[in-house]
C-alpha cells in the first residue's frame, strides 16, 4: 500500500507553501469521530475556498451592482481577518513549516513525524481562514528520503478529497498565472 499511496500523490498536482501546521501521532479515529472530521473539513474547504477566490480588480466596465459586491467582499475580508485574530491570534498557530500536499497525502519535514506505519493526525491552517485547520487523519509511509517524510490520508470522504483537489488545482493555476503575468516583457510606456 505504501508504494501505491506514495505514486498516487506522486502523480497528482500537490500545494507546496509553508503552512502554520502540525502533525499529532495518534490513534485512528473511529467512523463517528472520522465522520465529524470529514464534516468539519467540508465546512473549512467551503470557507477556505470563498475566502481565496477574491477578485483580484475592478474594471471601468463593472456594473455598479460588480461593484458593490466587490467593496462588500472587503468589507467581508475585513470582518474574516479581525475575526481569525480574535479566536486565533498568531502566538496561538503552530510555527510554519514546508508542505507540500494534495487529497492522496502530504510531505513534510521528519521532525515530529512517527515512524512509518504509525498513524498521526495532520492539521494545516490557512492563512485565509487560520482558526478552521484542516485535519486530515493519515498514516506514515514509505516515501521521499531527503529529510521529509510522506503521510498518506486516510478515511477522508469523497466530498472532502474533491475539496481538496478543487483548492489544490486552483492555487496551482492561480500560482502558473502569477508566473505568466511576472515573466512577461514589461510594455515600454508611451510618452
Amino acid at each position: 500500500m505504501s508504494d501505491e499511496g506514495w505514486l498516487a500523490f506522486s502523480e497528482r498536482v500537490a500545494w507546496d507553501a509553508r503552512f502554520h501546521a502540525t502533525c499529532e501521532p495518534g490513534p485512528r479515529p473511529d467512523a463517528a469521530a472520522l465522520a465529524l472530521i470529514n464534516d468539519r473539513n467540508a465546512s473549512v474547504l467551503v470557507a477556505v475556498s470563498a475566502l481565496m477566490d477574491r477578485r483580484s480588480d475592478i474594471s471601468e466596465d463593472d456594473s455598479p451592482l460588480t461593484q458593490e459586491v466587490a467593496r462588500l467582499d472587503a468589507k467581508l475580508n475585513v470582518l474574516m481577518e479581525i475575526v481569525n485574530r480574535l479566536l486565533l491570534p498568531q502566538s496561538g498557530l503552530p510555527p510554519r513549516i514546508a508542505l507540500r500536499f494534495n487529497a492522496s497525502g502530504a510531505v513534510l519535514p521528519w521532525d515530529g513525524l512517527p515512524p512509518v506505519g504509525q498513524t498521526a493526525l495532520l492539521k494545516i491552517h490557512f492563512d485565509a481562514c487560520r482558526a478552521l485547520p484542516l485535519e486530515l487523519p493519515a498514516v506514515r509511509l514509505a516515501g521521499p528520503t531527503d529529510g521529509k517524510g510522506f503521510l498518506g490520508f486516510e478515511g477522508l470522504s469523497e466530498p472532502v478529497r474533491d475539496g481538496i483537489e478543487r483548492l489544490v488545482f486552483r492555487q496551482h493555476r492561480r500560482q502558473v498565472a502569477e508566473a505568466r503575468a511576472h515573466a512577461r516583457p514589461q510594455e515600454p510606456s508611451e510618452g
